[in-house]
């Protein structure tokens, strides 16, 4: 008799086609298993009319999966790696890191422009303060407004004319088939990606002997090491709230590189900073890049944060 997993994610196109990604993964590599889906609504899901500052921090979209996790209705829990808060809860880990998709923001535009093409004025949507942050250092022009939704509400939200442009994840666009809408794929430079864009994250109960050499397989090295270094950057920053905060790390001949972020709301004050290390020092060098940018200025920032939201 086969064993059974059952994996726990939210009910959206996108999380779903995560969640069957590792399903044909994990079936596709051992035969003796089968995974079934298990569907749960988060309280991110409930709440759509409201921007994502306004209710809560980082865990809006995973909480519920993770009390699922523990309670043992679910043996794994599929996320996106941008979701997930700087601290997991006692009795969990993430267990797995698969390869990552493209970690950069796209732009889709109504006319087909550019950023720097778009004229004076142009209504940018998104739901996102690091983006809108960094839109808002390169143009102060543009107007920003709050979108949420999936993808095809997006999309037609830009088509009836209410945005001339929205900037979106390119790791969901591609997943889901969409990459020919893409206009521009918006360079690290210009703007950083959340911290762990692109991965998806596998979550188990700490050390299960049952379900975690399964998930083992899935992991890809060099991705769980980027993303460890972010994770630490975000961390030390700022742990679950939601404020202008990017961070995107890489390995190239060797060596791990992260670049780190942090940005008013208005993107006036921004400030930047990265570091180059050994590959097997990715802690330490997301901890020393936040404390670069703690010196540079980047505590002033957090600290009027988190005063204009009490």
């Amino acid at each position: 008799m086969k064993s059974l997993i059952r994996i726990g994610t939210r009910g959206s196109k996108l999380a779903l086609w995560q969640a069957n990604w590792v399903k044909n993964a994990l079936e596709k590599r051992f035969g003796e298993i089968v995974v079934e889906i298990v569907k749960i609504k988060t309280r991110g899901d409930k709440i759509l009319d409201v921007p994502l500052a306004r209710v809560g921090g980082k865990g809006l979209f995973v909480k519920e999966i993770e009390q699922a996790l523990l309670e043992k209705s679910i043996d794994l829990a599929v996320h996106s790696m941008k979701d997930m808060p700087a601290v997991t809860p006692a009795g969990l880990e993430i267990r797995a890191v698969p390869e990552r998709e493209n970690p950069r923001d796209v732009l889709i535009s109504l006319t087909g422009k550019t950023i720097d093409q778009l004229p004076p004025g142009a209504v940018i949507g998104t739901s996102s303060l690091r983006r809108r942050a960094q839109l808002l250092h390169l143009r102060p022009d543009l107007k920003i407004k709050s979108l949420r939704g999936n993808l095809d509400t997006r999309l037609k939200k830009l088509e009836s004319g209410e945005f001339d442009g929205i900037i979106l994840a390119a790791a969901g666009i591609h997943r889901l088939g969409a990459a020919d809408k893409v206009t521009q794929y918006m360079e690290f430079e210009t703007i950083l990606p959340a911290v762990g864009q692109g991965a998806l994250c596998l979550e188990t109960r700490n050390g299960d002997p049952l379900i975690g050499p399964f998930i083992d397989a899935l992991d890809h090295g060099p991705t769980r090491t980027a993303v460890e270094a972010e994770r630490a950057f975000l961390a030390r920053l700022e742990g679950g709230c939601q404020v202008p905060i990017a961070a995107h790390a890489r390995i190239e001949n060797e060596a791990l590189e992260i670049v780190g972020l942090v940005a008013d709301l208005n993107g006036r004050h921004l400030i930047k900073a990265g570091k180059k290390g050994k590959t097997g020092e990715s802690l330490e060098l997301g901890l020393a890049v936040a404390e670069v940018l703690l010196a540079k200025g980047a505590q002033k920032i957090l600290e009027q944060l988190k005063k204009d939201e009490t």
